[in-house]
């Protein structure tokens, strides 16, 4: 006998027409203020090395900038696109292999970082007017690579958002540990969940994301959802949520289907607002959420 499916063929269609692609708004694309922040904290070393900018001779305004303070070097990183803490690599000129963080510890290895990244030419030809400036610009352009995780962040708020619009009670951010039976059930598998809305029935442990784009990880989360949900809904008195959307579904389209055959409660953007609402229509609460939309 063929096990009983969760949802039919034509509900996982409806679910897949309703796919957005992008839950984004204008603040998405840059934080300027993480960018800001950044420069700040390398200001004064940027403003020492706008020295050698102008220099015909870069080897020696290195050197006499090297006598007077060293430690402005450690921020050249930045100015090709990249940052010492990620571990960098390169060849120098001995074809040995070093990190990039060992070219700034000495006069010597500046001149060559400089020479062999190009930059000598843009100092000497003061392609670059002040680099503090320039910097924020290279901020702006490394902080593109953050998106990803404010996608998620922003699924995040539009899933609070409606709950505080219903006025239904949440925490955020709540380890399994909170929960004897379901870590217990989880075991090596424990986990925090990303919203939990307790009523007098039924506690729902949530899951929130959002993918624009595509990838194996996604075959990999839709299955580990649906062995989530099955672990956490054998525990009585619980139940998985699951709130996902964006187009990059679409590439992940069969794992996804197994995954929404699997689990109950399963919503994208569309469809979660009418699931609270019957939270709500069911459990009506008698004390609104906090400020931050979270319970104590």
């Amino acid at each position: 006998m063929d096990k009983i499916k969760a949802h039919t063929q034509e509900e996982f269609n409806t679910f897949m027409s309703q796919l957005l692609e992008t839950n984004a708004n204008l603040g998405f694309y840059t934080d300027f203020a993480k960018c800001h922040a950044n420069v700040n904290k390398i200001a004064m070393r940027l403003n020492a090395l706008n020295y050698l900018n102008g220099k015909d001779d870069i080897a020696a305004a290195v050197h006499d900038l090297w006598e007077e303070n060293p430690q402005v070097f450690t921020t050249l990183d930045i100015l090709i696109g990249v940052r010492t803490k990620d571990k960098k690599l390169s060849f120098n000129k001995e074809s040995e292999i070093q990190l990039i963080e060992e070219f700034f510890t000495s006069a010597e290895g500046v001149v060559e970082f400089i020479q062999d990244t190009g930059l000598e030419k843009v100092f000497r030809n003061k392609q670059i007017t002040n680099l503090v400036d320039y910097v924020f610009g290279v901020e702006v352009g490394l902080d593109t690579y953050a998106r990803s995780n404010r996608s998620g962040h922003i699924m995040e708020e539009w899933v609070a958002n409606i709950l505080n619009e219903a006025e239904v009670k949440f925490r955020k951010e709540v380890y399994s540990s909170k929960f004897p039976e379901v870590y217990q059930a989880l075991g090596v598998d424990s986990k925090r969940f990303d919203f939990v809305v307790a009523t007098p029935a039924k506690t729902y442990l949530m899951e929130v994301n959002f993918y624009s784009g595509g990838g194996s990880k996604l075959n990999e989360v839709a299955r580990a959802y649906a062995e989530l949900a099955l672990k956490v809904n054998a525990c009585e008195g619980y139940e998985f949520v699951w709130v996902t959307d964006g187009k990059g579904w679409e590439s992940a389209k069969g794992k996804l289907e197994e995954a929404f055959y699997t689990i109950p409660s399963i919503y994208n953007l569309t469809t979660f607002k009418p699931f609270v609402d019957t939270l709500r229509q069911k459990h009506e609460t008698s004390i609104k959420p906090t400020q931050q939309g979270c319970c104590p």
